[in-house]
C-alpha cells in the first residue's frame, strides 16, 4: 500500500505486510486472513473519534451484535425446546428446569475466559471463533431431538449449548474499548441489548415452528440457526478489528478481580440480568407446569417479556448516561421489587393475566436495570483512577483497562443468577407445585440489592465522588 502511516489510521499487525489508514480499515482492504490489529486508539481524543473512531467503532458494534445475538439464542435453546418435549420425552417439569439450569451454568463459567480471551487473542480474533463454535451445540441439537434420547445425553447437549451464552463477556469486554466513557452507557446497552433480544427471537421462532409445523418438529427450529452462524463467522472474521492497546493485559484481570467494586457490581448484576436470563430460561416453563398452558399457548407469551427487556436495555444505558447509573438502578431496584410483589400475589392466586403483567413489567425492569448497571461500571473505574490520583489520559487508560476485565467477572457471576433462578423454581415445584417460594426470594433479594446500591455509590459515593460518572 502506499497510504502514509499516521496517528489515526489501523495497521496490520507487525507480520502482515503494508498498514490500513482508517478509511481503509472502514471498507476491509488489506484482512489478509492473518488478522487486522489497530495498533492506535484512542476514543476519548474528540477528533480521533470523529474523524476514524466513530465509523470503526460503529461497525464492530453491529457485528458484535449479530454473533452475540445468535450466540444468546442457542444458549436458551433448551428453554424453547422444552415446550416440543412433551410426555413422550419422558422428562418431568423439575428435569426440565434442571437442563435450563445446566445451560445457564455453563454458560456463565464460560464467560471468564471468554472475557480475557479478547486481551489474549483480540476481540475480532475471537469473534470468529466463538461465533463458529456454535456449529457444535447446535450440531448436536439437530442429532439428538427426538424422543427416546437419554436424559444423559440432553444434559451433555445443555453442556454444549452453555458457549453461547459466553459469548456475551467477550463481546461486552471488546465493544466497552472501542467507545468513549461519554457514550459507553448506549454503546453497551445496544450491543448487550442486541445480543439479549436473541432470547425471544428464537422463542418466537418456535412458536412459528410450533404454529406451523406442530410440537413435533423441534429440529426445523435447530436447523433454521446452522446458516446463520455461518453467516456470521465469515463477517466477523471479513470486516471486523483487534484492537492492539488491549492486548495480553493479564495485569488488568488481577487489578479487577482484587477490587471490591468488581464483587459488588456482580452482585448487583445478579439482580438484573441474573434475572432477565433465568426468567428467559423459566417463563415458559412456568406457564406450562403451574398454568396448565399448552406449548402453542406458553410459546405465544414467552417471548414478550425477553423482547421488551432486550429493546428498553439500550435506554437504561441512555438513562444512566444523563442521570447517573447508580441513580438509575437504585429506583430500577425499587420498582423490581414491587413487581415481584405483583408476581407473588398472581402465584397466590392463580392469576394468569396479573401474573403475565407482572412478569412483563419485571422483564422490562430487567432490561433498564443491566443498562444502567454496566454503565456504572466504567464510571467506577474512571473515578478510582482519580483517587489513586490519575487524570487526563492516564486516567482514561486506567479506567478502559480495568472495567474490561472487571465486566468479564461481572458478566459471568451475573450469569451464575439465571442458574439460581431456575434451581430455585425447581425446588419450588417440588415442594409445593407452584413457584411461589421462589418469587417471594427473588423479591427479597431486590430489597438487598437496593439498599446496597444506596450505601455504596449513593449515600458514599466512588472515591468521594458522588455521581461522577457512576
Amino acid at each position: 500500500m502506499t497510504a502514509p502511516t499516521t496517528a489515526s489510521e489501523a495497521p496490520e499487525a507487525p507480520e502482515a505486510p503494508g498498514a490500513l489508514d482508517g478509511s481503509e480499515a472502514l471498507h476491509g482492504s488489506g484482512a489478509s486472513g492473518r488478522g487486522r490489529w489497530i495498533e492506535h486508539w484512542d476514543p476519548e481524543d474528540e477528533g480521533f473519534w470523529e474523524r476514524t473512531g466513530r465509523r470503526v467503532a460503529r461497525r464492530n458494534l453491529v457485528l458484535s451484535v449479530v454473533s452475540e445475538h445468535i450466540g444468546f439464542s442457542v444458549w436458551s435453546m433448551f428453554s424453547v425446546l422444552a415446550l416440543f418435549m412433551g410426555p413422550e420425552y419422558g422428562i418431568d417439569p423439575a428435569g426440565k428446569f434442571f437442563l435450563v439450569a445446566v445451560a445457564s451454568l455453563v454458560g456463565a463459567a464460560l464467560r471468564v475466559p471468554y472475557g480475557f480471551a479478547v486481551a489474549r487473542f483480540g476481540g475480532r480474533n475471537w469473534t470468529v471463533v466463538s461465533a463458529a463454535m456454535l456449529l457444535a451445540p447446535t450440531t448436536a441439537l439437530l442429532v439428538v431431538m427426538e424422543p427416546g434420547t437419554s436424559y444423559t445425553t440432553f444434559m451433555l447437549v445443555a453442556v454444549l449449548t452453555g458457549v453461547g451464552g459466553a459469548n456475551f463477556a467477550s463481546s461486552m469486554t471488546n465493544i466497552n474499548s472501542f467507545y468513549p466513557l461519554r457514550l459507553k452507557g448506549w454503546a453497551l446497552g445496544m450491543n448487550a441489548g442486541g445480543g439479549n433480544i436473541g432470547v425471544a427471537v428464537v422463542q418466537l421462532a418456535g412458536l412459528l415452528t410450533i404454529a406451523v409445523a406442530g410440537a413435533a418438529q423441534p429440529r426445523l427450529l435447530v436447523a433454521a440457526y446452522l446458516p446463520l452462524i455461518v453467516v456470521a463467522t465469515v463477517l466477523s472474521a471479513r470486516h471486523m478489528d483487534n484492537l492492539s492497546p488491549v492486548r495480553n493485559d493479564t495485569g488488568a484481570a488481577r487489578e479487577a478481580a482484587r477490587d471490591r467494586h468488581t464483587w459488588i457490581m456482580s452482585f448487583l448484576y445478579i439482580g438484573t440480568f441474573g434475572s432477565f436470563i433465568g426468567y428467559s430460561f423459566a417463563f415458559g416453563l412456568v406457564l406450562q407446569s403451574q398454568f396448565g398452558r399448552t406449548p402453542l399457548q406458553a410459546a405465544s407469551l414467552t417471548f414478550i417479556g425477553p423482547l421488551l427487556g432486550s429493546l428498553v436495555r439500550p435506554v437504561g444505558g441512555r438513562l444512566a448516561d444523563r442521570l447517573g447509573g447508580a441513580r438509575v438502578t437504585l429506583w430500577n431496584f425499587g420498582a423490581m421489587t414491587g413487581a415481584a410483589g405483583i408476581v407473588v400475589a398472581a402465584s397466590m392466586r392463580e392469576s394468569l393475566p396479573l401474573f403475565i403483567a407482572g412478569f412483563v413489567v419485571l422483564f422490562v425492569l430487567t432490561g433498564l436495570g443491566n443498562g444502567s448497571a454496566f454503565k456504572m461500571v466504567p464510571g467506577i473505574f474512571r473515578a478510582r483512577a482519580r483517587e489513586a490520583g490519575l487524570t487526563g489520559e492516564a486516567a482514561a487508560v486506567r479506567a478502559r483497562r480495568l472495567s474490561g476485565a472487571s465486566m468479564a467477572l461481572i458478566g459471568a457471576v451475573g450469569g451464575f443468577g439465571g442458574v439460581g433462578i431456575n434451581m430455585a423454581l425447581r425446588q419450588s415445584f417440588i415442594e409445593s407445585g407452584t413457584g411461589t417460594g421462589a418469587f417471594a426470594v427473588f423479591l427479597g433479594y431486590y430489597v438487598v440489592c437496593a439498599v446496597v446500591t444506596w450505601v455504596v455509590y449513593m449515600r458514599r459515593g466512588v472515591g468521594g465522588v458522588r455521581g461522577a460518572g457512576v
